[in-house]
């Protein structure tokens, strides 16, 4: 084991105090299930190995390849699906890969509700239907300092939001994902205050960056990525990106967020990418882009993620370091 001494820490090596003191309890509530996991959600198998990659899953049709990120080089399926923030299934990197794998996403409903003309139960195949997808290659900045270059199949969220005919009161958009404790032992633990919520201001959420991601890599989107439908937003940190969506509601005011009300001083509302302004506990200022050795090269993180110059005007006028 490789002990570095205190002069060589970073602070981002450093666990979060609030996860140190969670993890206890977290472990302690998962213990209890963590037979019934192996047997329902692992299967048969005996031992999993960590941090599995996913199957491939089955290929989306007519997937319209796009401009977005042709000068990035993507990260691998492999490093794509087993490096992932999905508290539901475990606050490890590797936890979704082994403990979201029996996720059942067929049949998905989302529920549409709020300020909206077009409220009700949607199908997913409904949403889908006659909807052109395209592929997205997005570079993925997490707040953690780590990123990735992900090739999304989606389409955009203005597509949907435009479906619902949202009233001139909405103001926002607000999104809630899947609260199944049987389905997802994460939720049985109280780490977080489930279930897990985001928003966007309405002109954000409007932008054509802003998509569903239903695919990656062209194949259907894997569970512990999110299946079978989540937001993609890439000017923002990842944690705005939520999984597993099942309702979407149109507001006046806005909405409550999850990590914004558990740590209102490091996770903001609008989240925007700017390494001028620091975590708490450690530097925006640059990011590991990761490989397959999960080390990465070290680089300079780009205000928005290095999308400024199509979103920058969202925020004219208000001050970012405030607004974060």
């Amino acid at each position: 084991m490789l002990i570095k001494p205190a002069a060589d820490l970073r602070s981002s090596d450093i666990t979060d105090k609030n996860v140190y003191l969670n993890r206890r309890e977290f472990l302690g509530a998962t213990a209890a299930t963590t037979a019934a996991v192996v047997a329902g959600v692992l299967g048969s198998e005996a031992f999993v190995r960590a941090a599995t990659p996913a199957p491939h899953g089955r290929k989306l049709e007519n997937v319209k390849k796009t401009p977005f990120g042709a000068d990035e080089k993507p990260n691998k399926w492999e490093d794509i699906t087993t490096y992932n923030n999905y508290y539901e299934f475990g606050i490890d990197k590797d936890s979704p890969s082994m403990f979201a794998r029996n996720l059942k996403t067929e049949p998905w409903t989302v529920a549409v509700d709020g300020d909206c003309a077009k409220k009700g139960n949607m199908p997913l195949e409904d949403i889908l239907k006659g909807q052109a997808l395209e592929e997205r290659i997005y570079r993925h900045r997490c707040v953690e300092a780590w990123s990735m270059v992900i090739p999304w199949v989606g389409f955009p969220l203005a597509d949907f939001i435009a479906r619902c005919e949202p009233t001139s009161k909405a103001k926002f958009v607000q999104f809630f994902t899947l609260n199944d404790p049987m389905q997802m032992p994460g939720l049985r633990s109280n780490i977080l205050d489930w279930p897990y919520t985001e928003g966007l201001r309405m002109d954000e959420a409007m932008h054509p960056l802003a998509i569903l991601a239903v695919g990656l890599y062209g194949k259907v989107l894997p569970n512990q990525n999110g299946a079978p439908i989540r937001l993609v937003v890439p000017w923002k940190y990842g944690f705005k990106g939520i999984k597993s969506i099942v309702e979407i509601g149109f507001t006046e005011r806005e909405p409550p967020c999850t990590w914004n009300r558990a740590a209102p001083s490091e996770y903001g509302f609008y989240a925007n990418v700017n390494p001028r302004v620091d975590h708490p506990r450690w530097s925006q200022a640059s990011e590991r882009r990761l490989d397959g050795s999960f080390v990465g090269k070290k680089i300079s993180t780009l205000m928005f993620n290095g999308y400024g110059d199509q979103v920058a005007s969202l925020y004219n006028g208000m001050d970012l370091r405030k607004n974060y």
